[in-house]
Parts: structure tokens; C-alpha cells; sequence
């Protein structure tokens, strides 16, 4: 039972109420009946025995005769359960209210109590020893006359069998009300390591189900705040396992289509070859365009993966060199706009020939630039226009790509650079694997810069690009959390 988390819950949820609540019964009944009960008894008592002798010492000559004794104390209104004695100077008993002392009347009690009322002291004596007949309380009131002399003795006592029929109702009436406390703690106790333990197992179930990649459902999150935060780790492992399954599921379909269209593409090229066309000058240069732009895309794609894997591994790298924008950007356009005008789209070009030079590595920016550029031509119609700009702003310069194609929903805007996102505006052909605006911001963030986009639905999209003019960079590693 130890060897599980639940036993040991339910043991310290126990354990404290099984020792803490029988300790806590002992010491109240022994601070009742020795603190309380016996000290307030001997009050009493003490407060009979005086007020007693203040009533004998105005008749002194019941002392001298055991029948006014005798009478005096069935005058007086006495408790049933006390038992008040008289007695002379010398001990002799003269009369007692309990009739089982008839046989000793005019006798001579040897206790110890009398010797101190002889010396006019008040006794009071607790008795544990004598058994249930036995006086528990005893005390002695010397009766002193008005003359200063002693005429007498008042014994008050209560019998230890009438205190310990109370004291057992007490004890009783204590070990009830434990015993419900016993039963109401391991009760509370149970349902609460039960309920430590019920949401610990879910949690151990749900990370049991992720290395064994048979659970996807998310666990409610409830129980102590500690438990609630390890439910939300492990929520948020959950739901990243879901993300990557469906971005895996998406990869792969996205993979399929988009090798499947240049490959389609050159095979039949490679048929068409071998059925003659290769002897017709035209034709071949035709096809061999066409198969060199399915090879174009088949290397863009490669690219793509290639910076998909780099950034799950963390492996990526960056070749910082100081570049003179006014010079690069011009060069990096050339393929794009040649691939704009076969579009029959108008290209616009505004690039400042004083923009400064700037930390950056040229292959990398080049792609960012070429997947918006991409992006532009391919959602532009025909007779539309792509223009590029840049300039400088304070310590940053930006670089925009302007199309007039069918622009981005806004519910959209925030999530195109996702990986895998593609739009769903009827307007928008799906093609690609839906990585170049992720691989374009990552790259852009890896720079210390930002990517922004503005569009309206309808009216094209506006994507910027800022850098910032001097940033020194202590290696070429990219961070792997960009």
C-alpha cells in the first residue's frame, strides 16, 4: 500500500487524525476532571463546609449532644450526593447525613483531615486510593465560637463513586464526540488524497499515452493550483503533439502535390522528347524552358525542406557580410521580374541608389525576397502590377512588395506565416507547401528585423520588411527558438 502514491496520500491524510485526535481526548479528559471538575467540586465543597460551621457555631451545644447533632443536619436542605459529618473536638463522630454512618456514631474517626481542624486550619483532601465507598473529597471546617475556640469539626465530603458516574458520562460523551471526529477526519482525509490522486493519475496517463503516442485528448484541468499547472503542461504537450501530427499529415500532402506537378511536368516533356520533337529546334528550346522551370520548382521545394529541417534540428546558419543594398537588391529582382512580365503583370521597381550597407547574409535575404516575390506574381492577375521599394527610416530600412492581386482576409493576416497555412479565398489558388511566409519571417527575425503586412481584402497586400542599419552579430548561428 506504501509502494503507490495513493496509500502514502491516504496515510498522511490518516495518520495525524488517528494520533493528534485520541492524544487530544486524553489530555482534555485529564484537564477536565484534575483541572476543572475535582478543583471546582473541592470549591464547593470547601464553600459547604464553612457556611456549615458558621451555622453550628451559633448553636454550640449540638457538639455535646449527638441528638441535636442529629437534628440540626435534618433541619438543613442538603445535597443527596454530599455528606456532611459533626463532629466534637476529639474526632468523635456526633451525627452524619448518610444513614450507612448510624453504626458509627459516637465513635472516634482516626483521618487525617481532623488533626489540621484541630489546629483551626481548613482541610481539604483529594483520595484517589479508596475505592468506589471511598471519599474522593474531604473537607474539614473547624467551628470556632465567638470566643476564638475551637467546639467542634464539620466534615463535607463527596463520595468517589457519585463523581466517577459523572465522570464517566463526561468521558463518554468525550469518546462519542472523538470517535465522530476519528470517523469524520479519515472520511475527510480519504476524499481528500483521493481527490490529489485522481487528477495526478490522469496526468500520469496522459504523459504515458504521449510516449506511447496513443493519447491526443487534452485532461481537465482541476484539483491544487500545483496539479493545475502541471495539467496545463501537459495540455500544452498534448495539443503541440496534435499540432505536429497535423502539420506531419499536412507535409505530407502538401509534398505529394507539389512534387507531383513539376515531376508530371517533366515526364511529359521527356516523352515528348523522345517522340521526335528533339528535332525541331523550336520545340526542343520550348521544352526544355518548360523543364527547366519544373526544375526551378523542384529546387525552390528543396530549399523549403531543407529550412524545415535545419530549424527542428537547430542546425542553421547564417553568412553575415556587410552589403550595399542600392547594389544587392537591384540583382536579386532580375528572375522575378522576368517571371512578372511572362505574367504580363506591370513591374515597378523604386530602390534609392544612396541606401547605406548593412549586416545580412545575401542568400538568405534573397530568398526571403524571393518568396514574397513569388507570392506577389503567382495572386496577381494578368495586367496587374508587382512593385518593389525601399528606403530608410532612423536606424532601419525597409524593403515593400506591393501587388494589386485579391488581398488577405484580416481573420487571415495573423496566422500566413504559419508553416503549412495556406488561404482559403476562393480567389487564391493553393499551391505550395504554405512555407515560404514562415521561412521568410524566420529569416527576417534571425536578422533582428520584422516582417509586417497590410492588405484589404480585394485591394492586393502590401508586405514590409525592416532591418535595422548596424547590428553586430557574434557568430553565424542562428538562433534555434527564431
Amino acid at each position: 500500500m506504501l509502494k503507490s502514491l495513493r496509500g502514502q496520500l491516504l496515510i498522511s491524510h490518516i495518520l495525524p487524525t488517528l494520533i493528534i485526535i485520541p492524544l487530544m481526548g486524553i489530555a482534555l479528559v485529564y484537564f477536565l476532571e484534575n483541572k476543572l471538575i475535582l478543583p471546582s467540586l473541592e470549591n464547593q465543597l470547601t464553600d459547604d463546609a464553612v457556611a456549615i460551621a458558621k451555622i453550628a457555631r451559633a448553636q454550640p451545644k449540638i457538639f455535646s449532644d449527638s441528638n441535636l447533632a442529629g437534628a440540626l443536619l435534618k433541619d438543613m436542605d442538603l445535597n443527596t450526593q454530599t455528606r456532611v459529618m459533626l463532629l466534637n473536638t476529639d474526632g468523635v463522630l456526633l451525627a452524619s447525613s448518610d444513614p450507612e454512618d448510624d453504626y458509627r456514631l459516637n465513635q472516634a474517626l482516626n483521618i487525617t483531615g481532623i488533626t489540621d481542624a484541630q489546629d483551626k486550619t481548613i482541610s481539604k483532601q483529594l483520595d484517589f486510593s479508596k475505592g468506589l465507598h471511598g471519599e474522593v473529597v474531604d473537607v474539614f471546617a473547624p467551628v470556632i465560637d465567638f470566643e476564638n475556640q475551637l467546639i467542634g469539626i464539620v466534615r463535607v465530603s463527596f463520595r468517589y463513586v457519585t463523581v466517577a458516574d459523572q465522570l464517566m458520562e463526561m468521558r463518554f460523551l468525550i469518546v462519542g464526540i472523538l470517535t465522530f471526529g476519528i470517523l469524520f477526519g479519515v472520511i475527510l482525509g480519504t476524499l481528500l488524497a483521493l481527490n490529489i490522486n485522481q487528477p495526478i493519475s490522469q496526468v500520469t496517463q496522459a504523459v504515458l499515452g504521449l510516449a506511447r503516442g496513443t493519447s491526443s485528448d487534452s485532461i481537465p484541468e482541476e484539483g491544487p493550483e500545483e496539479i493545475q499547472i502541471l495539467q496545463k503542461a501537459v495540455n500544452f504537450l498534448v495539443a503541440r503533439l496534435h499540432e505536429l501530427r497535423q502539420n506531419r499529415q499536412q507535409l505530407l500532402a502538401n509534398l505529394v502535390h507539389e512534387l507531383g506537378r513539376p515531376l508530371g511536368g517533366l515526364h511529359t516533356g521527356i516523352q515528348v522528347l523522345r517522340r521526335g520533337a528533339k528535332d525541331d529546334p523550336q520545340i526542343l528550346d520550348e521544352m526544355l524552358e518548360g523543364m527547366e522551370i519544373e526544375t526551378s520548382i523542384l529546387q525552390r521545394l528543396l530549399e523549403d525542406l531543407s529550412h524545415l529541417h535545419d530549424q527542428v534540428i537547430g542546425t542553421r546558419e547564417l553568412n553575415f557580410q556587410k552589403v550595399a543594398l542600392s547594389e544587392w537588391l537591384p540583382s536579386t529582382l532580375i528572375s522575378a521580374e522576368e517571371a512578372a512580365l511572362r505574367k504580363n503583370l506591370k513591374w515597378m521597381t523604386n530602390i534609392p541608389q544612396e541606401l547605406p550597407e548593412i549586416d545580412l547574409d545575401p542568400q538568405r535575404m534573397a530568398q526571403v525576397i524571393g518568396n514574397l516575390l513569388a507570392n506577389a506574381i503567382k495572386y496577381t492577375p494578368r495586367g496587374g502590377t508587382v512593385n518593389v521599394s525601399a528606403g530608410e527610416r532612423g536606424e532601419m530600412i525597409w524593403i515593400r512588395v506591393n501587388d494589386t492581386g485579391p488581398g488577405i482576409p484580416v481573420d487571415e493576416q495573423d496566422m500566413i506565416f504559419e508553416p503549412f497555412y495556406r488561404g482559403t479565398q476562393r480567389q487564391r489558388i493553393k499551391q505550395g507547401m504554405g512555407l515560404g511566409l514562415h521561412i521568410a519571417k524566420d529569416y527576417v527575425t534571425a536578422h533582428h528585423g520584422r516582417i509586417e503586412v497590410d492588405s484589404t481584402p480585394g485591394s492586393g497586400s502590401s508586405f514590409t520588411i525592416w532591418l535595422p542599419t548596424s547590428v553586430g552579430f557574434s557568430d553565424n548561428l542562428m538562433d534555434s527558438h527564431n
